[in-house]
């Protein structure tokens, strides 16, 4: 890995690539504290400011998660205390990552997707970027039009998108980055691994080369654009059946939408039924899907203005109070 920093950067000191940066690592009493001493430190890199670098299974500190907000406000406040030129983050195992800009923008999830689409982007022109189901219409929009690339949004599950990302690069398609928002990433040129601490050596990279050339990381994500509003809700199936019941409501639910003219089923889709809403009152997207694991009927939703949910959730709650095998208890849809 300090290989790859040394060729990818070419400072003119080789040796000391990420001399002059400040680096903030924050493994959450994880197994990535390496990360900070044994490959920033050798390379030039201040890691003033990293912190619960030694592994801990107890976690005293925070959850390592990468979409965690605490966890990602732990990572910021290191960032901005220590004034760092970039923060990363690494879930327990090290397998998921995410960055934090000087400035304490947070960078997971869309925009992290974001930020690796726009660094892979000029080596790899028209090529596709596979994520999971649940990215934003704004991702999907800063990689087709800002970045000029396919966006395939697939299932959710990091092997499923991970194996579709192999199964293009078997087809002979262009695919160097197949990415779930949970922060499951893995690149072509690294054999498809998911691995946190490449995705975040890649950042890193960037980042010096960037500068170099008297540039910021953080004008490639400047026209990423952000949902107002965004939630998850989850309705237990309570049939014992619950499969077949699950794939039952999602059969009814695509005839509830197809009698609303305000309601557009969105194609292509591998997972779920993703609807968009059109109109000004409640214009966004939700995706209703069955969880991987468990009995349970995942709802995610966003949306373009303040108040967008709620209005989404007025039009589809007649439909899911009419569903006797969901328990909407003390959820918006109750």
């Amino acid at each position: 890995m300090m290989e790859i920093i040394k060729k990818s950067v070419n400072a003119n000191d080789y040796e000391k690539p990420l001399a002059g940066l400040r680096i903030a690592v924050d493994s959450g009493n994880g197994a990535s504290g390496f990360f900070a001493s044994r490959i920033l430190t050798p390379l030039g890199a201040d890691i003033t400011g990293s912190r619960f670098l030694d592994p801990d299974g107890h976690f005293p500190n925070h959850v390592p998660n990468p979409e965690n907000k605490d966890a990602m406000s732990a990572a910021r406040e290191a960032v901005l205390m220590s004034h760092a030129d970039l923060g990363v983050i690494f879930d327990c195992d090290g397998d998921r990552g995410a960055a934090i800009f000087s400035d304490g923008t947070e960078v997971n999830r869309n925009a992290l997707i974001a930020l690796m689409s726009a660094i892979l982007a000029p080596e790899h022109p028209e090529a596709i970027i596979v994520t999971d189901s649940i990215t934003s219409d704004e991702l999907h929009d800063f990689i087709e039009d800002e970045l000029h690339l396919t966006h395939l949004r697939f299932k959710r599950g990091y092997k499923n998108v991970i194996n579709k990302g192999i199964e293009l690069a078997k087809e002979g398609k262009d695919c160097p980055l197949a990415i779930e928002t949970s922060g499951h990433g893995a690149l072509c040129e690294n054999y498809f691994s998911d691995d946190g601490a490449y995705l975040c050596v890649k950042i890193i990279c960037e980042m010096a080369r960037l500068r170099k050339e008297g540039r910021r990381i953080e004008e490639l994500i400047d026209k990423l654009g952000h949902p107002t509003e965004e939630t998850e809700i989850r309705l237990k199936i309570t049939s014992d059946d619950f499969a077949d019941a699950g794939r039952k409501m999602l059969d009814d639910f695509t005839g509830f939408t197809a009698v609303h003219n305000d309601m557009t089923v969105v194609q292509p889709n591998y997972e779920g039924i993703r609807v968009a809403f059109n109109d000004e009152g409640g214009k966004g997207w939700m995706l209703v899907r069955l969880s991987l694991h468990d009995p349970v009927v995942v709802i995610n939703a966003e949306s373009k203005t303040e108040g967008g949910i709620e209005k989404i959730f007025d039009k589809i709650r007649p439909f899911f109070r009419t569903c006797d095998r969901l328990d909407c208890t003390g959820t918006p849809l109750a």
